[in-house]
């Protein structure tokens, strides 16, 4: 079932409207700040040596399962980070949420931290429903209309839902799924840049 899903991911991100929103090895980190840049074809990209590698700007807002509370990518400083961008009504976000938090429970103990963008969820009680009906451990930032993914610059694909950022330590961009995962996709990738 798996495979057959990872199969439709491509049809699923053109579906989504995101025929501009591919990524290739040249999509690059300027300076100090990422600056993703959509060059067309590829579903992920790696920013390889660690040196190259961008920062993304203040991520925080509004903890979907904690009313009232904030969740911060500051409140993983020195952790390794997996953002993950989904939506209750995205059917490839269903179909990745067990690899993801198979995912977290296999790298958690490294000091890696996974941190969720609920995106266009107008109603927050349907999305606190998907994390609880998936078994969600891991913190989600409530945002329907978009706003913390400032943090990601003003090229990051917003229209490609789900998509996933791993950040390294140092909180720099080490790699970008335009697709939906499964736990044999990310958890070497994140293993990977754990133990650097």
């Amino acid at each position: 079932m798996h495979r057959i899903l990872r199969g439709l991911a491509p049809a699923a991100i053109v579906a989504l409207g995101a025929t501009s929103c591919a990524t290739g090895t040249d999509a690059v980190a300027q300076g100090s700040s990422f600056d993703f840049v959509s060059p067309g074809g590829q579903t992920e990209i790696f920013y390889d040596p660690p040196e190259t590698r961008g920062s993304i700007g203040t991520l925080a807002g509004p903890n979907l399962m904690r009313e009232g509370e904030r969740v911060s990518l500051d409140d993983y400083a020195g952790q390794v980070v997996v953002i993950n961008l989904w939506g209750q009504w995205c059917a490839p976000c269903r179909a990745e949420a067990d690899d993801l938090e198979t995912s977290y429970e296999a790298t958690r103990d490294l000091g890696v931290q996974f941190l969720g963008i609920n995106v266009r969820d107008p109603q927050r009680d349907k999305a606190q429903d998907f994390v609880v009906d998936n078994q969600v451990t891991y913190p989600s930032i409530y945002d329907p209309p978009m706003r913390t993914l400032a943090a990601l610059g003003g090229n990051y694909p917003t229209s490609v839902i789900p998509s996933t950022l791993v950040l390294d330590r140092q909180h720099r961009v080490a790699g970008v799924f335009l697709r939906a995962l499964l736990a044999e996709d990310l958890t070497p990738v994140i293993e990977r840049v754990a133990s650097e």
